[in-house]
């Protein structure tokens, strides 16, 4: 069983920063693909950032420049640095990766459950 738990969210004002971490626990073989996604109220959920297993990051014209992911593959941590934040970064924030478990099996999609950030005065 694999479980990926986030921290890091909470209120900030306009201009601010935060930090999302997300720990994967469980028998892992090996992880692909990290993710940060995010989804506002009434809004589909949409990817923030992404880094492969090499540590190439991706990101969303709407982050770029005010947003960096990083990763810790010994760790088996994914971080999300988070400056210069506007109020439609309000969203709740899901950390994704692509997990191989112990004993082998197919790769699939792990989540964890989110946690909110909000940008406001």
């Amino acid at each position: 069983q694999v479980q990926l738990v986030e921290s890091g969210g909470g209120l900030v004002q306009p201009g601010g920063s935060l930090r999302l971490s997300c720990v994967v626990f469980g028998s892992i073989f090996s992880i692909n693909n990290m993710c940060w996604y995010r989804q506002a109220p009434g809004r589909q959920r949409e990817l923030v950032a992404r880094i492969t297993k090499l540590g190439i990051p991706d990101y969303a014209d709407s982050v770029k420049g005010r947003f960096t992911i990083s990763r810790d593959n010994a760790k088996n941590t994914v971080a999300l640095q988070m400056n210069s934040l506007k109020p439609e970064d309000t969203a709740v924030y899901y950390c994704n990766a692509d997990i191989i478990p112990t004993p082998y099996r197919s790769q699939f999609p792990a989540w964890g459950e989110g946690t909110q950030v909000t940008v406001s005065s």
